[in-house]
């Protein structure tokens, strides 16, 4: 199967807006590790937009990506392969790259007043965090698509020997028509308005079954769409103004919502089903607009395409580091906004050029592959 470019741009230029995200959550009134000294009220709503697909489009990715890895591998090939790009990662990054975070924010709390050599090791694996310092922060995303490629690897190895079967025939025929694309929302509304009220995001993964569950079928659901080929691909590019217009409303509905109305039974259940309405239609619609523009390769696409996941297990350290030493200057939201933004690129790429991309050794603790030669 031909490799699609737009898939690549779009995984890009997604994790690039997770650095944007995460510089965001400095200043906006949202709990996150360290804060700036002024809090940004106006931010929260560009942040909110994003928030709504920007984690749900990358989870479908992932799932699309799963099928080209499975055309490629045999199951235990597969099994292997998610192993060794993820878990070997994780692990980097829990035992280097998450520490720092945890020792600034114990600073910032004064929970904690020595040096980082006196921190890490001997107080960084004490406790599972946020009571201890033990902790995979921003590095969920990893063991949650390692345990759902091994959880469906029965399933997919199933679906890839069985092509022809009625579930993927029944898909391939909604897939054709723009607003059967829709039914797609129903299993996530169930999940919206029947397990968020009781299972708050914790990314913790064992007590976390609202966020694992519908991460799990948005990962299911990229698997599927992407094994029925051009028929989905024909209608997201031919109807993306459609889902464009569809997200601008959901979105106008759901801030209308939050800001408007008392929480209530039937505000609960009215919300649940404009957020994945709007989340769904958003991913639909940068789907189509991806394969309409940006479907061609290129050398900086190659290039970003493998620095993306050194990227995104760096930055956000790199964020709380350059956020505890500007946290207190009395500058402005938008300068400051600029200067860590800027920072963050610039220290993430020289880490990455200089320090993991030319290094046999380095590269596969980081997730890529070994270069041969």
């Amino acid at each position: 199967m031909m490799r699609r470019h737009d898939l690549d741009w779009l995984r890009v230029l997604v994790f690039a807006l997770l650095i944007f995200y995460h510089v965001g959550m400095f200043f906006v009134p949202w709990g996150w590790h360290i804060k700036n000294n002024v809090i940004c009220e106006w931010l929260t709503y560009p942040m909110l937009f994003i928030n709504q697909w920007r984690l749900p489009i990358l989870f479908v990715i992932s799932g699309m990506g799963t099928y080209y890895a499975l055309n490629k591998r045999s199951g235990k090939q597969f099994v292997l392969e998610r192993i060794v790009r993820l878990y070997i990662p994780l692990t980097v990054g829990m035992l280097l790259i998450v520490p720092p975070q945890v020792y600034i924010e114990r600073l910032v709390n004064n929970e904690f007043q020595e040096g980082y050599f006196d921190f890490w090791p001997a107080h960084a694996f004490n406790g599972i965090y946020p009571e201890g310092n033990f902790s995979w922060h921003h590095l969920w995303f990893l063991p949650y698509l390692l345990v759902f490629s091994l959880l469906l690897i029965p399933l997919f190895l199933y679906l890839r020997k069985h092509p022809l079967n009625t579930f993927t025939l029944w898909i391939k025929k909604l897939a054709t028509k723009p607003s059967s694309l829709f039914w797609f929302i129903i299993p996530l509304y169930l999940c919206e308005a029947l397990l968020e009220p009781f299972f708050e995001v914790t990314h913790a993964l064992v007590d976390d079954w609202f966020n694992f569950i519908s991460s799990m079928l948005l990962f299911f659901y990229g698997f599927m769409l992407i094994s029925v080929k051009e028929e989905f691909w024909k209608t997201v590019e031919q109807n993306r103004r459609l889902y464009l217009y569809c997200g601008l409303i959901g979105f106008a509905l759901y801030m209308t919502i939050i800001l408007s109305f008392e929480d209530s039974i039937y505000i609960h259940f009215t919300e649940a089903l404009v957020k994945v309405f709007n989340l769904w239609a958003w991913i639909l619609a940068l789907f189509g607009y991806a394969a309409k523009y940006l479907n061609k390769a290129s050398k900086p696409l190659a290039y970003a395409n493998e620095a993306v996941y050194p990227f995104y297990i760096l930055h956000q350290t790199i964020i709380i580091i350059i956020g505890y030493y500007l946290m207190d200057f009395n500058w402005g939201i938008v300068p400051k906004l600029a200067v860590m933004l800027i920072l963050t690129f610039l220290f993430t790429w020289t880490i990455y050029e200089f320090g993991i991309r030319r290094s046999k050794f380095i590269r596969p603790l980081f997730g890529l592959k070994i270069k041969k030669g």
